[in-house]
């Protein structure tokens, strides 16, 4: 069974997008390679406590087992040493990619409150879009009652776009909700 938001792909996006940038191919079309995920979780340093909870919020939103990013160097100034567990991040690739990006799109992004859309200055000129959220609990699948401290999250839409209007385009065309 293909996700919902794969067989628009599919069926609508890819000709719209041919005829809109002139592609001769279908193989020319931008696509989404992976979405990354990441929550930092400075508070891990203190207690392994605040990770394991990050980590299993990730996996119930994700519906993958997140990776434990750990420190490169030490920090002074942050209080933080080499090794030290900083954040978590899950890759997503393929039917699980589809899947999230559809639960965000028509489901976690409606539920901001005041939502006057995502910002257009999230694209980094190679055609890739980074998104902000301010809380994990957008997502119906976190309980409330079991979150013991509001954290936000980075979502990273990497394309094959090689210009950020490409980009844009696949991402508008997917059903993103940009602002005006």
């Amino acid at each position: 069974m293909t996700p919902r938001l794969q067989e628009k792909f599919n069926a609508e996006v890819v000709s719209r997008l041919k005829t809109q940038f002139g592609y001769k191919s279908i193989m020319e079309v931008p696509r989404l390679k992976k979405i990354v995920i990441n929550i930092g979780v400075s508070e891990a340093k203190v207690d392994m406590k605040y990770m394991e909870a990050s980590i299993s919020e990730l996996t119930t939103i994700s519906g993958q087992r997140p990776m434990m990013k750990r420190a490169k160097t030490s920090v002074a100034g942050f209080k933080v040493r080499e090794g030290m567990p900083v954040a978590c991040f899950v890759t997503l690739r393929s039917t699980k990619m589809w899947e999230f990006a559809d639960r965000l799109i028509s489901i976690a992004l409606p539920r901001i409150k005041d939502f006057q859309g995502v910002a257009k200055r999230g694209f980094d000129g190679r055609g890739n879009y980074n998104l902000g959220l301010r809380e994990q609990l957008l997502f119906p699948e976190i309980e409330y009652d079991k979150v013991i401290r509001m954290r936000g999250m980075n979502i990273t839409f990497v394309t094959t776009a090689r210009t950020d209007e490409e980009s844009f385009a696949l991402l508008s065309e997917l059903g993103m909700p940009f602002s005006k």
